[in-house]
């Protein structure tokens, strides 16, 4: 009997971070052909570079969406940043750079900040699934402004949390690091204490509904998942949350996904 609530247990765990994971970390062990990634991101910066855009914000689907929690659709989110870049032949031209906040390989407890392709940003996805806001004209040039300043790594917090609150300075992951970097450009600060007090006012987490087993021994899979900066519920930042953030707000010229096969509204 002891044998099988050991097993039952060590079910429960590995379901639970397997579901709640996000997908913020590079492409160890790439799910998908390289060659269709290649296309699907040559795709996406082709139709970014169409609609004008020089900085957008972009998500992927970085873990099977089937053992993702209801409400989350991707599971990691980047900047776009329309860029000189230095082609693999040597040559140079114009194409867009991705700013990431990736977690550490080998203590996924920590976060860094990462620059790569869009390539390498799909190499990790589980699905050719890509969310899509561009902002507008306005905001668009403040952010350029906040990514080419300090604040950006200023604003990074290396202590990460698959399900951090993006009204504490406690944990990060990703999606929260993209959302501080959003309020600084748009409140025009640096200050993290101005940013979550405009967190909180103006912006509506993620809600993810949790049982007190899986909040209590979820740390135990992994440290990643503790949930030790929420109350009594579990709220975070995801790319549907920031959609609905910049949309409600008329802060977006479109948010849309592309799949292989279509474009459409998200």
């Amino acid at each position: 009997m002891k044998h099988l609530i050991k097993a039952i247990f060590l079910g429960f765990l590995i379901c639970f971070s397997h579901a709640a994971v996000a997908g913020s970390s590079s492409a160890a062990n790439p799910v998908l052909p390289a060659g269709e990634v290649a296309n699907f991101a040559n795709r996406v910066q082709h139709d970014l570079a169409s609609r004008g855009a020089n900085v957008a914000i972009v998500a992927r689907v970085g873990r099977d969406p089937a053992l993702l929690p209801d409400g989350i659709q991707y599971t990691h989110v980047a900047f776009w940043v329309y860029s000189q870049i230095t082609r693999a032949d040597g040559s140079r031209g114009m194409g867009y750079r991705i700013y990431n906040l990736y977690q550490t390989q080998g203590d996924l407890t920590r976060s860094r900040l990462v620059q790569d392709s869009p390539a390498d940003f799909f190499a990790g996805a589980h699905k050719l699934d890509a969310g899509i806001i561009i902002p507008d004209a306005r905001l668009q040039r403040k952010l350029l402004d906040v990514i080419a300043s300090p604040t950006y790594a200023q604003l990074h917090n290396p202590s990460y949390s698959v399900l951090a609150n993006p009204g504490s300075r406690q944990f990060q992951n990703c999606t929260e690091h993209t959302l501080d970097v959003v309020m600084a450009a748009l409140y025009d600060t640096d200050d993290p204490r101005q940013i979550k007090a405009n967190i909180a006012a103006h912006f509506t987490p993620q809600r993810v509904r949790l049982n007190g087993l899986q909040r209590l021994f979820g740390p135990v899979a992994s440290q990643a998942l503790t949930t030790a900066d929420h109350g009594d519920t579990v709220g975070t930042a995801t790319f549907g949350s920031i959609a609905r953030f910049m949309q409600t707000h008329d802060l977006d010229t479109a948010t849309y996904r592309i799949t292989p096969d279509r474009v459409s509204r998200f």
